[in-house]
C-alpha cells in the first residue's frame, strides 16, 4: 500500500512533524541522508506506527502514492538544492515538493520556477512553533501553486495548531510568498525577544528585582494585554533554578545570543522594499553586539557611564516597562505588517494580512492575544497602511506613551541600553509628525551633489547654486 505523505530530513523537527502527520491518520514514508538516523527513528519513536523507513531515494519515491507529496526538512541553502538534485530524477509531472525549512524567499522563487519547467509543483512553506509545535500543531505558511496547496491542504489542516478561528494554516500566495511571510514572522520574533530582554535588563538594573519576582511579574503580565507565548516562557525561564548551584539558571547563561539569518534577511529585504523596520533592525544589531563578549569586557573597564540610581517609585517603573513593552511591541508588528503589505504589492502576491494574523494566533513563536486585534484591524480595512493608523491600536499606544517615554528617559540617565524601546519610540514619533527635518537633508544633497529638491509652496523640481 503506497504511503500518503513523504518526509526527508529526520532531525527533531522532521521527526515530530512525521509523528504529527501519522497521528492524524495519514501514512508516511521517511528518508534521511544518514541511514542510522532513519533506523534509529524507525526502531524507537516510529515503532508500531504507520511510518515506512526508506534507505534509498529510489525506495522512498517508489513508496509514495501519486501524485507524490514530499516534504523537505533539511537545512536551508545548498542542502536543499543538493536534495532536490537527488530526488528530482525519481519524481514525475504533477508531484509536489514542499520545502518546510527557513529557506530564503528568492531561493524558493528560483526553485519554484525551475521545478515548474519539469511539471513539478514546489511549495515554499514556513513552519513555526519549534519542536513542540511540530509535534502538537505548528503555524503553517504555504506558498506556491494553488492547485498544489489544495492537494496537501487536508494534511496541513489536520496537523496545524487550532484556535477559536480554526486551523493555523492558510494559502499565503503564489511563488515564494510563504517563505517571505515566515521570514517576516521571524523578524518580528527578533524584535519581540529583544524588547522583552531590554525590559528585564531595566528592571534588574534599576530596582534590583530578582529572578523569582521577575517570574511572578511576567506571569501576571501574561494574564493581560501582553499575553503571548514569549511572555509565558519568559516567566518559566525566570522560575528555573539550576540544581547544581541553586541559583536562577538565567543568571548563569552567557550573554551571547545566536542567530540563523532570518532576522538579518528581514532587515535587508525591508531596506530593498523601502520599509522602515527600526525595531527589527535594532534586534539584529543587538545580537551581533552580544557576540563581542571579549571586546565588551575590555570596554567595560575603560568606558564608564553615569552612576545614577533610580529615584522613582518601584511599581511606577514596573508599570512603565509593561506599558513601554506593549507600545514597542505594537510598533514592531506594525513594521512587519507594513513590510508584508509592500511585498504583496511589489510581487503581486495579494496577501491577506488579516488571515496571516489569524494563523499566527496559535502554534507559532510570536503567537499573542493581540494578534486577534491585528486580524480585526485588517478585516476592517484590508488597505490599512499601518497598524498605527487603526483607531484601536492608536488609542492603545497613545494611552501608554507617558510611561513608555519615562522608561526610555530613565534608561538614558542611568546608562542602561534599551535601543529597541528607543528605536520603537523614535519610529512612533517620526511616523506621527507632519514635518520631519528631511528638508535640511535635501538641501545638503542639493548643495554637494545637485540632487535637486521639491518646494512646499509651488510644484516642480528645483536646484540652487548654494
Amino acid at each position: 500500500m503506497p504511503q500518503q505523505f513523504g518526509l526527508i530530513g529526520l532531525a527533531v523537527m522532521g521527526q515530530n512533524l512525521v509523528l504529527n502527520v501519522e497521528n492524524k491518520g495519514f501514512s508516511v514514508a521517511v528518508y534521511n541522508r544518514t541511514a542510522d538516523k532513519t533506523r534509529q527513528f524507525a526502531e524507537t519513536k516510529a515503532a508500531g506506527k504507520n511510518i515506512k523507513p526508506c534507505y534509498t531515494i529510489q525506495e522512498f519515491a517508489a513508496s509514495l502514492d501519486r501524485p507524490r507529496k514530499v516534504m523537505l526538512m533539511v537545512k536551508a541553502g545548498k542542502p536543499v538544492d543538493d536534495m532536490l538534485e537527488q530526488i528530482l530524477p525519481h519524481l514525475e509531472p504533477g508531484d509536489i515538493v514542499i520545502d518546510g525549512g527557513n529557506s530564503y524567499f528568492l531561493d524558493t522563487a528560483r526553485r519554484c520556477d525551475a521545478l515548474a519547467e519539469k511539471g513539478i509543483h514546489y511549495l515554499g512553506t514556513g513552519v513555526s512553533g519549534g519542536e513542540e509545535g511540530a509535534l502538537h500543531g505548528p503555524s503553517i505558511m504555504p506558498g506556491g501553486p494553488k492547485e498544489a496547496y489544495d492537494q496537501v491542504a487536508p494534511i496541513f489542516n489536520a496537523i496545524a495548531a487550532r484556535t477559536d478561528d480554526g486551523p493555523c494554516v492558510t494559502y499565503i500566495g503564489p511563488g515564494a510568498a510563504g517563505h517571505f511571510v515566515k521570514m517576516v514572522h521571524n523578524g518580528i520574533e527578533y524584535g519581540d525577544m529583544q524588547l522583552i530582554a531590554e525590559g528585564y535588563d531595566m528592571l534588574r538594573s534599576a530596582i534590583r528585582i530578582d529572578a523569582a519576582e521577575l517570574a511572578d511579574i511576567f506571569a501576571r503580565w501574561n494574564r493581560g494585554v501582553l499575553n503571548s507565548f514569549l511572555i509565558e516562557i519568559t516567566a518559566r525561564i525566570f522560575a528555573k533554578v539550576d540544581p547544581e548551584t541553586n541559583k536562577p539558571l538565567v543568571e548563569l547563561i552567557q550573554d551571547k545570543a545566536g542567530q540563523k539569518g532570518t532576522g538579518k534577511w528581514t532587515s535587508q529585504v525591508a531596506m530593498d522594499l523601502g520599509i522602515a523596520t527600526p525595531t527589527i533592525n535594532t534586534a539584529v544589531e543587538q545580537r551581533i553586539l552580544s557576540a563581542y563578549k571579549d571586546e565588551r569586557l575590555k570596554a567595560s573597564r575603560l568606558l564608564k557611564g553615569p552612576r545614577l540610581r533610580y529615584r522613582g517609585g518601584r511599581q511606577e517603573l514596573i508599570d512603565g516597562v509593561h506599558d513601554g513593552l506593549y507600545a514597542s511591541k505594537i510598533c514592531s508588528y506594525a513594521q512587519g505588517m507594513a513590510m508584508l503589505r509592500a511585498a504583496s504589492q511589489e510581487y503581486n502576491w495579494n496577501l491577506n494580512l488579516s488571515e496571516i494574523a489569524r494563523i499566527w494566533k496559535g502554534g507559532c513563536i510570536i503567537r499573542a492575544a493581540f494578534l486577534d486585534k491585528i486580524k480585526n484591524a485588517y478585516h476592517r480595512d484590508p488597505n490599512l497602511p499601518s497598524l498605527l493608523m487603526d483607531r484601536e491600536f492608536a488609542e492603545g499606544i497613545m494611552s501608554r506613551q507617558g510611561r513608555w517615554r519615562m522608561v526610555v528617559q530613565t534608561a538614558a540617565r542611568m546608562g542602561v541600553a534599551v535601543p529597541a524601546f528607543a528605536s520603537s519610540l523614535g519610529y512612533f514619533d517620526s511616523y506621527r509628525r507632519d514635518r520631519l527635518p528631511a528638508n535640511l537633508i535635501q538641501a545638503q544633497r542639493d548643495l554637494f551633489g545637485a540632487h535637486t529638491y521639491e518646494r512646499i509652496d509651488k510644484p516642480g523640481t528645483f536646484h540652487t547654486e548654494w
